[in-house]
């Protein structure tokens, strides 16, 4: 099951990428070189992994400026006693479009390990993986990619019960996932409190999930637009995603005063 926890956490952060394929982008990203974000995420009241999620100028030349986006994630305490993981996603996006232009992954999870190497033909729409070349149509993103492209939609006409649909890359072909926006709340964690936007994702049952498991994600209603909490059932207990940290914002984060 540790394996799945950390593949969990990842897959809260992709989620909050679910309506990019509806809305409209804003014409100027929210982030900007520089900015890092931490996470952790609770089993129960035990920390299980850590993330980091940064953005870089990129160290690799494309036929167009290009952002290097960088995920990596870990198992914690006792957690990295018994199912060591360490993973690293790196998505390379046009700095204009945020569309992906290369995307790689390595996993280590406990003697388990996987690579993959992933080039986006953004103008002939393909997709060329390990195990072949893919074609797609529409926005087409890897998991990174997808949570900072999101960033940059205009949600301003979000209706409550709205629901949305994505299309994502991964391993061997692409997937889809719908996601309902719930609404606003206030939610408190490690940095403050603050005002976000509440989204529920569908999540399939399997070996973590299950059949009525629910998902909920709750990003900051600011400029930014980033994750602050994120919670699911699964099929023991419940996971708490929560930011721990935040440096390099291109705007203040501003919690609300008690």
């Amino acid at each position: 099951m540790h394996r799945y926890l950390f593949y969990t956490l990842i897959l809260i952060l992709y989620c909050s990428a679910a309506f990019s394929q509806e809305l409209t982008k804003i014409s100027e990203p929210v982030f900007k070189a520089g900015e890092k974000l931490s996470y952790k995420m609770k089993y129960g009241f035990f920390t299980a992994a850590e993330a980091n999620i940064r953005v870089e100028a990129s160290d690799k030349k494309f036929d167009v400026p290009a952002l290097h986006l960088i995920a990596e994630g870990n198992t914690a305490g006792s957690f990295d006693l018994f199912y060591k993981v360490r993973n690293k996603y790196e998505s390379y996006v046009d700095q204009t479009t945020l569309e992906p232009l290369f995307y790689t992954e390595n996993r280590r999870e406990g003697k388990w390990k996987h690579s993959d190497n992933v080039t986006f033909d953004q103008k002939d729409k393909k997709v060329t993986a390990n195990k072949g070349t893919f074609a797609f149509t529409g926005k087409t993103f890897d998991f990174v990619s997808a949570y900072y492209f999101a960033r940059t939609i205009d949600v301003s006409k979000l209706k409550v019960g709205q629901t949305f649909d994505l299309q994502y890359f991964l391993e061997d072909g692409f997937h889809k996932m719908s996601i309902t926006y719930s609404g606003t709340e206030t939610i408190k964690c490690d940095m403050g409190k603050f005002n976000c936007l509440k989204f529920n994702p569908t999540i399939i049952p399997g070996r973590i999930f299950r059949k009525d498991s629910k998902l909920y994600l709750w990003i900051t209603n600011d400029g930014n637009r980033i994750p602050v909490r994120a919670h699911v059932e699964v099929i023991l207990g419940s996971i708490t995603m929560e930011l721990k940290s935040a440096s390099g914002l291109k705007y203040p984060l501003n919690p609300i005063s008690n």
